[in-house]
């Protein structure tokens, strides 16, 4: 290999970040695993060219699988080059360059994972140069250069690494250690039993949550409504719980006229929805679209690296406060939302502490576009595209203005009452009209007529009967946010951010986590929902150490981790700590005398079940309506099959709206 006069080396994470940043800095000439010019030598990786040692590369006695040989615990731990031939290559290249620099620019993603990647490389090539970290939040050309005229010292990210080596270290100790013990103390020798820091305690969710609803017990219960002038009020006493309380109540209510009480009228407004992180844009676009949070992942990061939209692996839905500036250039680049960006013109932009708040931000912002125009989108990079760029022109809009009518009512002394909302100044909702119309039934209107206090006239009431209903599955979307807030339910956004410190995983790995137990079988989807198969019940039943499967235990781990980030908490601790854990694990887990087995179901054995479950079950139902001889259904008709819902088109085929009922109509197109 030829060597070069003294240059700057800068290594990127992919070729395509390479090319681009080779573009901007006027380096054009082609080498073999590189591109070079303007003193400058630019050179990439494939993501991961190193990983951590496997047991046997530090002992020949942790080579099989005993548990006797555990806990392994390596009194250092080394990295080693991924055996993968063109991984080697391209590493030879790296050495070479890294050894004849004068400076080394580390241009990896700039995240935890991206510092951690490029430092074992740069280990590895045994590099003594000064490094240079470029941090960028897209890959814009304006961005590429503002980044290299503020180029920082590598020292400053001395923690973003020590927590990612953390991470890695302890997932090898936790994973390594716990695979191994589980897999041969109560697989039967039959299949690995993968254990993971993070994977387990989500399976956990899963197991626990499917458990709930096999053990729910329904129990009825009567509401008491009684319909006046064609609305419908509610007894504010709430949920009867014996028929016999709701019936001397419905009883008493029979007697008498209904009598207006009090109404108010309360003016308020409603705030445009928050700007993405990487885990609300995957609930978003598996409720919308279906995608897993590994689909819209890839989908994102492509739409970054084509320089639409900015760095994707964020947990922050705020924007720090330097890019409000920027904000009406991105807007003018919106090319295909004129309509609706057209208003912002000429006008100083809206700047919400709810959009803009640097105290929020800390590596990246939240995904915007970037203001770049690419029409080289596959249709799914459109879907995912266009959310993101409604909700970024959303927040320059007005607020929605809206009116809450309350009106309370009496019939001999027992309350109803009912809520209507009506929206006086649509706001940010024209950015949503389209899907508002398509979604109608979540967000609807509901005007009341006008009432005044004292009126009074006749009254139909009804006493319902209802069943307590069961928790629901998980889905892909739930799922996320349970990662998100450590298993605690929760819907309000202050609140969510509060939890994200406890989060098990990090946004850029939760998919990753999900996918995996797909993998090792411990889990299947059934139409959205996420089921437990035996093999991933059994694992979490019997599993003893809430260590190993608690989220909320692992959130505590995981906020070690970013307070590792923050310079708040010592690596080495934690490495301590958690050596400690698998100890006390493994010798908790030897001692356990039981006689308890897993249950191991292959995957082939399991879809043959599937297979033989759906075949019993066609005997049973009513046969699935045969293709209509006429072209297409009529949307808006009365669905042929049940008699009850009405015709619907949906992406791929007609249906029913009684679909979630469990009718079968269904008409490809």
């Amino acid at each position: 290999m030829r060597t070069f006069a003294p240059m700057i080396v800068c290594i990127a994470e992919k070729p395509s970040v390479a090319r681009d940043i080779a573009e901007v800095l006027g380096a054009r000439n082609k080498r073999d695993g590189y591109i070079e010019g303007n003193g400058y030598q630019v050179t990439w990786t494939f993501g991961h060219l190193c990983t951590l040692k496997e047991p046997h590369e530090y002992t020949p006695a942790w080579k099989s699988w005993s548990l006797g040989s555990l806990p392994m615990i390596p009194p250092r731990f080394g990295i080693k080059l991924i055996e993968i031939p063109n991984y080697e290559k391209q590493f030879k290249v790296i050495e070479h360059l890294m050894q004849h620099a004068d400076e080394i620019i580390n241009c990896g993603d700039a995240g935890q994972e991206g510092e951690l990647i490029q430092r074992w490389v740069m280990q590895k090539a045994g590099a003594t140069c000064p490094v240079k970290r470029l941090w960028i939040s897209s890959l814009t050309e304006e961005a590429i250069r503002e980044g290299f005229a503020s180029l920082k010292d590598q020292s400053e990210f001395q923690p973003l690494y020590e927590a990612g080596l953390s991470r890695a270290i302890g997932d090898w100790l936790l994973g390594m250690n716990a695979t191994r013990l589980y897999t041969q103390k109560y697989g039967q020798g039959k299949q690995v039993l993968s254990i993971g820091r993070v994977q387990t305690p989500t399976l956990a969710l899963i197991v626990n949550r499917q458990l709930e609803i096999e053990n729910f017990q329904p129990e009825p219960y009567w509401e008491l409504k009684t319909v006046y002038r064609d609305t419908t009020f509610s007894a504010t006493k709430g949920k009867f719980t014996t028929k016999e309380e709701g019936v001397e109540f419905l009883e008493t209510v029979k007697a008498s006229d209904f009598t207006v009480t009090e109404t108010s009228e309360k003016k308020g407004v409603e705030h445009a929805p928050r700007l993405f992180d990487l885990t609300s844009l995957q609930v978003e676009c598996n409720k919308k679209f279906g995608y897993s949070a590994d689909e819209t992942l890839k989908l994102i990061q492509s739409l970054y690296e084509k320089k639409v939209t900015t760095y994707p692996r964020v947990d922050t839905t705020f924007l720090s406060d330097d890019i409000y500036p920027k904000c009406p250039a991105i807007l003018k680049g919106l090319k295909d939302y004129t309509v609706l960006t057209a208003p912002l013109e000429d006008k100083k932009l809206a700047k919400s502490k709810k959009v803009f708040d640097s105290s929020k931000v800390t590596d990246h912002h939240a995904i915007i576009p970037t203001g770049v125009y690419s029409q080289s989108l596959s249709d799914m990079e459109r879907r995912v595209f266009d959310l993101i760029a409604r909700r970024f022109i959303a927040v320059f809009y007005p607020e929605c203005k809206v009116s809450t009518t309350t009106v309370f009512g009496e019939v001999e002394k027992i309350e109803f009452k009912v809520t209507g909302k009506q929206i006086l100044e649509q706001g940010w909702r024209v950015v949503f009209a389209k899907e508002q119309n398509e979604d109608k039934d979540e967000d609807e209107e509901r005007v009341l007529p006008t009432f005044v206090k004292g009126e009074s006239g006749p009254h139909v009431p009804d006493l319902n009967e209802k069943w307590t209903q069961p928790p629901k599955f998980y889905t892909e979307a739930t799922l996320l946010r349970a990662m998100e807030t450590a298993g605690k339910l929760v819907e309000n956004d202050e609140l969510r951010d509060a939890l994200k410190e406890n989060g098990i995983g990090r946004p850029s790995t939760r998919a990753a986590i999900i996918e995996t137990l797909f993998k090792r079988n411990y889990i299947r989807k059934e139409r959205k929902n996420l089921v437990a198969t035996p093999t991933g019940i059994d694992l979490i039943q019997v599993i003893h150490e809430e260590l190993l499967k608690s989220a909320e235990l692992t959130g505590l781990w995981e906020k070690k981790l970013r307070e590792i980030e923050r310079k708040t908490y010592n690596a080495h601790l934690f490495l301590e700590e958690l050596k400690q854990m698998v100890t006390e694990i493994v010798n908790s887990v030897l001692s356990d005398n039981s006689n308890r087995r897993i249950t191991i179901v292959s995957q082939e054995k399991q879809t043959e079940e599937k297979a033989v479950e759906k075949k019993k079950s066609t005997r049973t139902r009513k046969p699935a309506t045969p293709k209509p001889k006429e072209a297409t259904p009529t949307e808006g008709a009365v669905c042929p099959l049940c008699g009850k819902g009405v015709i619907i088109k949906g992406k791929s085929a007609f249906g029913c709206s009684e679909w979630k009922n469990g009718c079968g109509y269904r008409v490809i197109f």
